[in-house]
Parts: structure tokens; C-alpha cells; sequence
């Protein structure tokens, strides 16, 4: 049974509204320059190309894993893709666990294992964020499109694995 994660979640790089918004407006740009061109030549071509290019890429998109985030075994374990490298937060060293809006900007870049001001984010998708703050006061951002039941998973996590 300790072998079975709290809570699974992954988050992929395509599906965040905003950023599927953006490349659907190039596309359709592409595809009305195609329609409009006059004389179908190289550049009518290109747009047409590009356009489904596009297209392509978003679709494809969609199915690549950004990073997985599994609370197990009194850890939030963070695993991103290819090369970046597994990131394993002790709970027993978490002395707060919070839940508050991501950032106050509607478009955020998604970024993995980001070390900036004192805090580690990690993000794909979603408007909230699990602050968790550890005993020298590093705090680990997580964005998530599941914040109450990654919440409830940490807390409960820390509260089966408190050290006596």
C-alpha cells in the first residue's frame, strides 16, 4: 500500500487555453493570406505550408507531457521529460502548505524546476498554486489544474509521515 501514490497528476506543454488561442490565430492568419493571395505563387504556397505547420505542432502538443507530479511515500516527486532531472520534496522538511493564485498575469510561460527570488515554480497549466515553504524558508510553487486535491493529498501525506 506505501508503494501506491496519494495523487497523480501530469500536465502537458499544449493544453493551456492561451497558448492554443495564440497558434489557432497564426493559422488562421496563414490560411486567410493563402485564400486572399492572387496569384497562388511561392509566397501563397508558404503561408498554406506554414499554416498546417501550425497546426501540426499543436496537435502534437497536446500529447507531451510537461512533468508528472506524484505525492508518495511522504514526497511530491516531480518528473519532467527527456533530460530535466527528478526533483524530490521531503515533506517531513514542509512547515506550510498553502493554496493561492499562480500569478496575477493571464498568459504564464511554462517552466520546470525555475529557481528565482527564493522560490522553485513549476508550471504548465492552470490558475492556482500548492505553495510549500520548508524550514529554511525555500518555497516550492506548484501550478496545478487540481489544487484541492493536491492540497489534501500533501497535507495528508505530511500528516501520515509527521515526524514523532
Amino acid at each position: 500500500m506505501a508503494d501506491k501514490p496519494v495523487f497523480t497528476e501530469k500536465q502537458y506543454y499544449g493544453r493551456d487555453f492561451n497558448r492554443i488561442s495564440i497558434r489557432l490565430v497564426a493559422a488562421l492568419f496563414c490560411f486567410t493570406a493563402y485564400y486572399f493571395e492572387t496569384e497562388r505563387d511561392r509566397t501563397g504556397t508558404l503561408f498554406l505550408i506554414v499554416g498546417i505547420a501550425i497546426l501540426t505542432a499543436s496537435v502534437c502538443m497536446l500529447f507531451i507531457i510537461h512533468y508528472k507530479t506524484t505525492v508518495q511515500n511522504g514526497y511530491v516527486i516531480l518528473k519532467g521529460i527527456w533530460t530535466t532531472r527528478l526533483v524530490k520534496i521531503d515533506l517531513n522538511s514542509i512547515i506550510l502548505v498553502e493554496r493561492r493564485p499562480y500569478s496575477t498575469y493571464n498568459v504564464n510561460s511554462p517552466v520546470y524546476n525555475l529557481h528565482s527570488k527564493g522560490k522553485i515554480r513549476f508550471y504548465s497549466g492552470g490558475k492556482e498554486a500548492i505553495v510549500l515553504t520548508d524550514r529554511d524558508g525555500l518555497q516550492y510553487v506548484l501550478g496545478t489544474q487540481c489544487p484541492a486535491e493536491l492540497e489534501r493529498a500533501i497535507k495528508s501525506e505530511i500528516a501520515a509521515h509527521k515526524n514523532p
